[in-house]
């Protein structure tokens, strides 16, 4: 199946309250183009110097969203274009994000990563760092990040109903933080979960972005 091909599948497939985010990492200027002239417009990318070459490279109206593990001396390189930035995984990289923000002027979009896999290899906030982080006082004056919701990786097995209880744990605990601490902000609206090989299960627990990439463009050159 050729990408523009499986674009479609996926534009005519996903439930309307779903957005496709096209995981382009490793993947060749052309192949990207060819999924952007078939409508695609959101694309994540994990490493910072391969997104920044590419944004110069492609049309302005991409969505560029980041969704790998960023470092504070990298942040710099993204705030002046990034649309989201998926994996906020401590307090720290989101202040670093709010003063690069600052210096732009703009107002960058992010979700906090929750870490809800049975793996040290995942990053994110314990589901006990995370509410303690959202009730201080320090998070009212980030006037230059948008918290937009939260995003979570699942155990790398082919136990779906492990991964399913993982992402329904996060879905408990967006809509607990939807109804309570962001209940005055509808911004706070998107759940980032499931990639091409749970996010039929994803969907189902309430994904509101899924990131595909082997199932749009096949396997990765390395």
């Amino acid at each position: 199946m050729s990408i523009s091909h499986n674009i479609q599948f996926f534009k005519a497939n996903l439930p309307e309250q779903v957005q496709l985010v096209c995981v382009s990492k490793f993947h060749p200027i052309s192949a990207l183009q060819e999924a952007y002239d078939v409508g695609q417009r959101i694309f994540g990318e994990s490493k910072v110097q391969e997104l920044t070459e590419k944004q110069e490279l492609l049309p302005n109206d991409i969505e560029w969203h980041f969704i790998g593990h960023l470092q504070t001396n990298k942040i710099k390189y993204l705030v002046p274009f990034v649309h989201m930035i998926h994996g906020v995984d401590s307090g720290k990289l989101l202040f670093e994000i709010n003063k690069e923000a600052k210096k732009a002027g703009r107002i960058v979009n992010c979700l906090l990563q929750v870490h809800i896999a049975q793996e040290e290899t995942k990053f994110g906030f314990s589901k006990e760092e995370l509410l303690e982080f959202i009730s201080s006082d320090e998070l009212q004056n980030l006037e230059n990040v948008t918290i937009c919701g939260l995003m979570g990786m699942a155990s790398n097995t082919d136990d779906l109903a492990k991964v399913r209880n993982e992402f329904h744990g996060l879905k408990v605990l967006f809509d607990k933080l939807k109804s309570t601490v962001f209940s005055a902000q509808n911004s706070f609206k998107e759940l980032s979960i499931g990639m091409s090989g749970d996010y039929e299960t994803a969907i189902e627990e309430g994904s509101t972005l899924v990131r595909i990439g082997s199932a749009i463009f096949g396997p990765r050159l390395y």
